[in-house]
């Protein structure tokens, strides 16, 4: 990996990222867009980092229209073709893994070893869909007739939007915007306010790629407020497929936009993951577990592990141990690193942050540890004791706190674990297998993704990601979530001299 220069002047020229930039691309930059500006702040310092110019209404049709144009050849290179560009692209973000990784820590705030981790997980994205690129199977059916053959095949859907938030401002949209590349579609792509720049460096990087190919309007961009840009994308007809991001008060409202007109929507919405810690699990990968599920990123993952059920036999003994670790977290400059967690994203962040622990003091929780304002967007982690039945356990409050819970036996856990909207990541962490097995049984875990003896977080590429209930029930990423980005056909071929109906229906003339 190259050596990193940490310096801003340094990251921004190494990406091709200039003071102003545009914020609409269809491959060529639109060169003025007319959505007025934004100015991209670090939220490590609150110093500004760079400028970019929003996309318009008018500049975001210029953009569809050109995505619309290419995507009827594109679906015509082979597929293994479509592979070998994106096997490209990754080639590329592997030279500049080093200053999009930081740059991503800048702009969004996450610590230097996760932000190159991000970078990574777009890299090992863009691999698997070469791949993929050559597994788009379908199925071949036995007919009932004689003389006919029954298969199944893909087609490209057609213009997949992406809107994705800023927690995981580059590796969400290689989830969606790599596999679709192979299925054949184009992508455009409208990224969180918070985090333009990277966006933009993304861009820069595909656009690199395709201009060897001769290719534009595969992978676009628009950079704009959710309302006119967001609003459009999701209620334009000409995208069949929106993969959102984001909380589910705002997935609510775009599920129900798409399907208005009768489109498909993938969403990824709100975690409220927890992990139970039954008497014989190992502490120490508890303790190493719950450190990065909950402090990681700030408490800013939709993985953040937000509750932690612990049986009472081990419940002191974790405790303890959990607020030693937490009196060692490093909080500072997340390109230092030494540093275990950065600051929140904003301002507004650490105001929701404050507001949740006023009511979790107000609905008897206790503090013990942590939860201070300390300066600018920077807090400390903050340690709960709560009680089963306090209303905010239901609520995903996007910032570092972690409530325990105390517990009985296995059934009264599963049942608190379960009892709340949400259903992305959950967690058992324990040395015995029927417990284990109980845990990923129907009566066990109601979420999209369940683990024994590792966290919430960190989940791999090669497993189809998402959650149920609240979350969204969306999949991305691996195992066969590429379906949801091509249309299923199923076709029927005679060829015999005969006209046979199915069901052994009789129609004579």
């Amino acid at each position: 990996m190259p050596t990193l220069d940490q310096t801003i002047p340094a990251i921004l020229e190494k990406l091709h990222i200039e003071p102003i930039n545009s914020g609409a691309c269809y491959g060529d930059w639109i060169p003025d867009p007319s959505g007025g500006e934004l100015e991209s702040l670090s939220p490590a310092t609150g110093e500004p980092i760079a400028k970019v110019q929003l996309a318009s209404l008018a500049d975001y049709e210029c953009v569809m229209t050109r995505a619309m144009a290419a995507f009827p050849d594109w679906r015509m290179v082979p597929a293994p073709r479509r592979g070998e560009i994106v096997r490209q692209i990754a080639n590329e973000l592997r030279l500049h893994k080093a200053e999009l990784g930081a740059l991503v820590s800048l702009e969004m705030g996450k610590i230097l070893a996760e932000g190159l981790g991000e970078v990574q997980e777009m890299i090992d994205v863009a691999d698997f869909a070469v791949g993929l690129s050559r597994q788009l199977c379908g199925l071949t059916m036995h007919s009932e007739r004689p003389g006919h053959r029954m298969y199944e095949q893909w087609h490209p859907l057609g213009i997949v939007g992406v809107i994705s938030a800023f927690n995981f401002p580059v590796a969400v949209w290689s989830w969606n915007a790599m596999i679709a590349a192979v299925c054949g579609d184009c992508v455009l792509w409208r990224p969180s306010s918070e985090t333009p720049l990277a966006a933009i460096a993304v861009q820069k990087i595909c656009n690199r790629v395709l201009d060897r190919h001769n290719l534009k309007g595969v992978f676009n961009l628009v950079i704009g407020p959710a309302d006119p840009i967001g609003e459009a994308l999701v209620n334009d007809r000409r995208i069949p497929l929106v993969s959102f991001t984001g909380s589910t008060e705002v997935g609510r409202r775009v599920a129900e936009s798409v399907a208005r007109r009768l489109g498909r929507s993938l969403l990824e919405l709100g975690g409220n993951n927890g992990i139970i810690v039954m008497d014989d699990a190992n502490l120490d990968l508890v303790l190493r577990a719950v450190l990065f599920g909950a402090v990681g990123t700030a408490g800013q993952r939709c993985t953040t592990t937000r509750r932690l059920f612990l049986q009472r036999g081990v419940a002191a003994t974790a405790t303890e141990a959990l607020i030693a670790a937490y009196k060692e977290v490093k909080i500072g400059d997340p390109l230092d690193e030494e540093t275990l967690m950065g600051p929140l994203v904003n301002r507004r962040a650490v105001a929701d942050m404050m507001d949740g622990l006023a009511r979790i003091r107000e609905q008897d929780g206790e503090i013990l540890y942590g939860g201070g304002h300390l300066t600018g967007c920077y807090v400390q982690p903050a340690l709960v004791r709560a009680r089963p039945d306090m209303p905010i356990l239901s609520e995903e409050i996007f910032a570092p706190i972690l409530y325990l819970v105390e517990f009985d036996d296995l059934d009264q856990a599963i049942h608190w674990h379960n009892d709340v909207p949400q259903g992305l990541s959950s967690a058992m962490f324990t040395a015995n297998l029927i417990s284990a097995e109980t845990f990923l049984s129907h009566r066990g875990s109601d979420c999209g993704i369940a683990n024994i003896n590792i966290g919430t977080s960190g989940a791999e590429i090669g497993g189809a990601f998402g959650g149920e209930k609240e979350t969204g029930g969306g999949r991305e990423s691996g195992s066969d979530s590429w379906k949801a980005y091509m249309r299923r056909q199923t076709n029927t071929v005679n060829w015999s001299a005969q006209l046979p109906l199915a069901q052994g229906i009789k129609f004579q003339m």
